[in-house]
């Protein structure tokens, strides 16, 4: 699943002159998208568990440990936005669909952002630098499944170029958050690049 933490949250993480401005994207002087590593992990793994408690960010019911993120997302294309002060503000990472050699270039991704940061152009910016990463890599197709109910993360999909592929009707039931318990629907999105895969 991916998502760009709608809900509000009340683990206050990111710094308060992040979140009292309120005229947009944060400049470039005050976020740096960078490779995520194990020291990451601690801001990481609250911000997972941020989405996660907002009930429209994924299945899962609590964050993995360092260890088991490691071993199945691509080294190469994990980032973490953090802030000049060095809080983390959001990640985005990636894993493959399938080991088939036919679907080498086709990944699932997720993009998580603190709910004190949203709306500032983090996510526009974790996505951008994970398009770059996974084209110069080889990557044709970055793919995810998003709930229903988060248009917020499917507008910024959308102004990144991906599209719709389908839905999937009651496709899993909730065990976490909110809707816990609950049948849920998802979207499958997908962009497909113009520059990698197209000999």
């Amino acid at each position: 699943m991916s998502e760009a933490c709608a809900a509000s949250w009340s683990g206050a993480l990111v710094p308060a002159m992040v979140r009292v401005s309120q005229t947009g994207a944060m400049s470039a002087d005050d976020v740096v998208v960078l490779p995520m590593t194990a020291e990451d992990w601690p801001q990481v793994s609250v911000i997972y568990a941020a989405g996660i408690e907002t009930g429209n960010a994924t299945f899962e019911s609590a964050p993995p440990s360092w260890v088991d993120f490691d071993r199945t997302r691509l080294p190469d294309h994990r980032f973490v936005a953090v802030h000049a002060s060095g809080t983390v503000l959001g990640w985005v990472a990636c894993a493959r669909v399938s080991e088939r050699p036919v679907y080498a270039g086709v990944v699932e991704h997720s993009v998580y952002v603190h709910p004190d940061a949203q709306g500032r152009g983090v996510g526009g910016l974790l996505l951008t630098e994970l398009i770059a990463s996974t084209e110069k890599g080889g990557v044709w197709t970055i793919q995810s499944s998003l709930f229903e109910e988060n248009v917020i993360s499917q507008r910024l999909h959308e102004r990144h170029g991906f599209r719709v592929v389908g839905s999937r009707r009651r496709i899993g039931r909730s065990v976490a958050g909110p809707h816990a318990g609950r049948w849920r629907s998802t979207i499958l999105i997908e962009r497909r690049s113009q520059t990698a895969g197209v000999d």
